[in-house]
C-alpha cells in the first residue's frame, strides 16, 4: 500500500455502504457507448463496490482495487468480481489487458502522474476511460439554505484540500486523454431525514469536525431541518449533479 495513502473513508465504511446514492441507467449507458471490447474492466478506488457491481452486469470480469481493506469489506460480492486491496497508482493488473477504466468520486484522492501512468500500462490500445464526481446535493430552496452553510460555514473548514477538485465540477482536474464531451447526469434520491442525516455523516470533513472538536457538526442544523422537513419518515427527493470526463487512450 501506498505510504502517501490518506484514509478519509474507512471509519465511515458502514455509513458509506448504506447510504450514498447509486449512479443512473443513463449514464453508464453512454459510457459504455463509447467502449469497445467488454472483456476487463477495472474500477479503480471502488470502495463499498457500488461501481464494481455495476460494471459486472455489463463486462465478463471486473477487477476493482481500493487501498481501504474496511471498503473492500463493505462490498458487494459477485462471481464476475475481483476486488483488491491496492493503490490507484500500483496495481497487480497486467499490462495491456483493461478495456475500460472507472474512477468514481475518487480520482482527486490520486497522484495522477502515477495513475496516469498506470492506467497507460495496464490499458490496452483502444481502452476509454471514465472519471466522474457529483457534487452538492440539492432538495428544496429552504432546505438547500441550511446545506449550502452546512457545507460551506461548519463543516467546510474540516474539507481536505483535495477537495476543491469536487467543488470545480472536475473541470480542472488533469485528464491527459483523447477527450470527448459527456452531458451532465443527475442522481435522484429519496431520503427520510434519518437517512439524510446517515447521508451527511458520510462526508469527511464531518468525522474530521467530531475529531478535531468533539461533538457532531450536525447537531448544529438538526433543529432546523427537522423543522423544515415534518415528520422524520417523510421521504423528500434529493438530487445531485454528476460530471463527467471520458476519453480514449
Amino acid at each position: 500500500m501506498e505510504a502517501s495513502f490518506k484514509d478519509h473513508f474507512s471509519k465511515q465504511s458502514d455509513l458509506y455502504a448504506k447510504y450514498r446514492p447509486d449512479y443512473p441507467k443513463a449514464m453508464y449507458e453512454f459510457i459504455f457507448s463509447h467502449v469497445r471490447e467488454r472483456k476487463l474492466a477495472w474500477d479503480c478506488g471502488t470502495g463499498n463496490g457500488q461501481v464494481a457491481a455495476a460494471l459486472a452486469e455489463y463486462f465478463e470480469h471486473v477487477i476493482a482495487t481500493d487501498p481501504s481493506a474496511k471498503q473492500i469489506e463493505q462490498a458487494t460480492h459477485h462471481e464476475s468480481i475481483d476486488y483488491r486491496i491496492e493503490p490507484a497508482e500500483r496495481t497487480s493488473l497486467p499490462d495491456n489487458s483493461v478495456d475500460f477504466v472507472a474512477v468514481a468520486q475518487a480520482l482527486h484522492w490520486f497522484d495522477f502522474d502515477k495513475f496516469y501512468t498506470e492506467v497507460r500500462r495496464v490499458a490496452n490500445s483502444k481502452a476509454v476511460i471514465a472519471v466522474w464526481t457529483y457534487n452538492l446535493l440539492k432538495v428544496n430552496p429552504e432546505i438547500d439554505r441550511i446545506i449550502n452553510h452546512f457545507y460551506t460555514n461548519i463543516a467546510g473548514p474540516y474539507w481536505p484540500k483535495e477537495r476543491r477538485w469536487v467543488d470545480e465540477q472536475y473541470e480542472t482536474i488533469p485528464f491527459p486523454f483523447d477527450e470527448f464531451k459527456a452531458p451532465e447526469f443527475f442522481i435522484d434520491k429519496k431520503y427520510n431525514l434519518e437517512d439524510f442525516f446517515g447521508y451527511l455523516r458520510t462526508w469527511s470533513s464531518v468525522h474530521q469536525f467530531i475529531k478535531k472538536n468533539g461533538h457532531d457538526p450536525i447537531d448544529e442544523i438538526k433543529n432546523d431541518l427537522t423543522a423544515i422537513w415534518g415528520a422524520r419518515e417523510n421521504e423528500l427527493p434529493v438530487q445531485w449533479p454528476v460530471y463527467i470526463r471520458i476519453g480514449r487512450l
